[in-house]
């Protein structure tokens, strides 16, 4: 079979566009919004991995259930994509009760609040994506509504000031977040319950894999599968754009048929290698070895030098080159270890060189 380059591709061929689509973004288009939808599991038992949390968030809905009670506040912490939000929805679907949706960004002051908790029911949940981005005064805002289900609410200012109390229904907040260091000792205390999410080995991602290829109604061999979930960098979200992009790529180029040879030529067409790192992952560790002799390097130096955002990096990029171990982090910065200098096909490193910048 004929190699492609994905430069090749003509960039006004709407079929050939598909195979460009980049696979690892902290933003979700449109269509991986439907589609994630349409694979998104209702029940416990079809959600695959995190067995633990389930079993201990199973035992809290049964007996918050059994006391007619709201279940307790909880906290999902853990890198983009590994179910913080299915799990909010799951939950929501096991208690009978309505979810309610927002991110820490969209609530810019604690007016915008009062709506939200003012409409929901008794038992319903309140699930904020992003939960340490909320600003000091939503946050201290959301102190009494998560303890005493009351919320006051100051109007006019000086000798005209007035203080409007709301009474609330008891209900069940859930928070989730990539950044669990950046949480306030406050707010994280005010949780009952705090779960953090690790990445999936790859034989439940190959579950996972199958699953969706189901739902999709695309056939899939279990070769196909395993190598598919070997290069998602542990993350269920990955898993399924790679299974499109697989889809996509055999549709324009092999008339639908998947087999292992065109699943890998369409992994490899994305830039994604044999231990599911992309380009910006070998440009990390490509700039840390060449540029900072292996580091260790601060994370502004990192992200200067790259062109990228600070939080991009530590977000999406950090967490799964520390899993497998191609980066470490040292109280100076990041750092190379000698499995990524192997991985990039470079020479081992000086032991004897010292980094020069600090972290900043």
């Amino acid at each position: 079979m004929k190699s492609i380059d994905r430069d090749q591709l003509n960039p006004n061929n709407e079929e050939e566009k598909l195979l460009r689509e980049p696979v690892l973004s902290q933003e979700e288009t449109e269509e991986d919004i439907v589609l994630n939808l349409s694979l998104r599991p209702l029940k416990f038992n079809d959600f695959i991995g995190q067995d633990k949390i389930k079993d201990n968030l199973n035992i809290g809905i049964q007996a918050a259930q059994a006391r007619h009670e709201p279940l307790e506040h909880l906290i999902f912490s853990g890198p983009p994509g590994l179910g913080k939000t299915t799990l909010a929805h799951i939950i929501a679907h096991e208690m009978g009760t309505k979810i309610t949706t927002t991110s820490g960004p969209a609530i810019e002051r604690a007016g915008d609040l009062i709506g939200i908790l003012t409409n929901l029911e008794h038992g319903d949940i309140l699930f904020i994506d992003e939960i340490h981005r909320l600003s000091n005064i939503v946050e201290e805002f959301l102190y009494p509504a998560m303890e005493d289900y009351k919320i006051d609410f100051i109007i006019d200012k000086g000798p005209y000031a007035k203080t409007i109390k709301f009474n609330l229904k008891p209900f069940t907040l859930i928070g989730a977040t990539t950044r669990s260091g950046l949480l306030t000792g406050a707010l994280r205390s005010r949780f009952g319950m705090y779960y953090h999410l690790d990445f999936y080995p790859w034989p439940e991602l190959v579950k996972i894999v199958k699953k969706s290829a189901e739902v999709l109604s695309m056939p899939l061999d279990e070769e196909s599968a395993e190598l598919i979930a070997r290069r998602s960098r542990g993350t269920p979200r990955v898993a399924n754009r790679l299974l499109r992009r697989v889809r996509d790529y055999s549709q324009v180029k092999e008339d639908g048929r998947i087999n292992p040879a065109v699943s890998e030529a369409a992994l490899n067409l994305q830039g994604i290698d044999s231990l599911g790192l992309d380009d910006i992952d070998r440009r990390v560790l490509a700039v840390i070895i060449d540029t900072y002799e292996g580091g260790p390097v601060g994370i502004e130096s990192l992200a200067a030098t790259l062109n990228e955002e600070s939080d991009t990096i530590v977000d999406v990029v950090e967490p799964y080159l520390l899993k497998i171990g191609l980066l470490k982090r040292t109280p100076r910065g990041r750092q190379a270890t000698e499995a990524a200098y192997r991985h990039l096909g470079r020479p081992g490193p000086d032991k004897t060189q010292k980094g020069l910048f600090e972290d900043e």
